[in-house]
């Protein structure tokens, strides 16, 4: 029978992913509504995105978190997800002006034993549950007969596409502590690999006519995201 101290910590652990979860939908359904100054001129469309924003990252953000623990535990570590209130408030800050720097918390792990290529197996693990979500989605997409979707359900399928491709591409930056540095280190042909079917998932996800616009985005996350690990670096994650 489970401990004490087991129950605690896994409420504690479900209570941080709620919260992580609930910021990230709200930080996304801002970003769709246009940023902070689309919530404030059109704040039914805000509501309009709320639970499509809701299904989207529970799919691809709770999953990814969760294969993450799965993964390190079959390797003998001990795993919970914990949240990040500093995270927390960069990702909604950042979704105000338009983009996402999401940083609401990680599966954190507790092992001394690790070799490179099991911590690459546990960071690995998260991405490619999110391209497993993409492909899922995208084909009960194109298999269920168009009648048979209406707009919303349809906005909720873009939506849903789109953020676990965004997800799986925000994690596997090559900055530390994100799972890309620890991919990288393990591995350069995975990582590779793993790169070029983000991209293009991306490109499916977004569509031909808006990719090239879609770029500017990616080098403005990637610089922010530079500027974050720095600041990791400098002092550490306050579970």
């Amino acid at each position: 029978m489970p401990s004490y101290r087991e129950h605690v910590l896994l409420s504690s652990e479900i209570k941080d992913m709620a919260i992580a979860d609930a910021a990230l939908t709200i930080a996304f359904a801002i970003i769709f509504t246009g940023g902070i100054g689309g919530v404030v001129k059109d704040p039914v469309d805000f509501l309009y995105f709320i639970p499509i924003a809701f299904v989207a990252v529970s799919l691809s953000f709770i999953l990814h978190e969760y294969m993450h623990k799965v993964v390190a535990q079959k390797f003998g570590a001990m795993a919970a997800f914990r949240k990040w209130d500093w995270g927390i408030g960069i990702t909604l800050v950042t979704s105000f002006f338009g983009f996402l720097i999401g940083l609401p918390g990680a599966t954190m792990i507790y092992t001394s034993r690790f070799t490179q290529k099991e911590e690459g197996y546990v960071s690995l693990a998260g991405p490619l549950t999110n391209f497993a979500v993409f492909l899922v989605v995208l084909a009960v997409w194109y298999l269920t007969p168009a009648n048979m979707i209406g707009k919303y359900v349809q906005d909720m399928i873009s939506v849903t596409l789109f953020i676990s491709v965004w997800l799986a591409f925000f994690n596997m930056l090559p900055i530390y502590p994100l799972d890309g540095s620890k991919v990288l280190r393990w591995n350069k042909a995975v990582y590779a690999v793993t790169m070029l079917v983000i991209f293009f998932f991306l490109y499916i996800a977004i569509g031909p006519a808006n990719f090239a616009s879609f770029l500017p985005s990616l080098i403005i996350v990637l610089i922010i995201a530079l500027f974050m690990s720095m600041m990791y670096r400098g002092m550490a994650f306050r579970f």
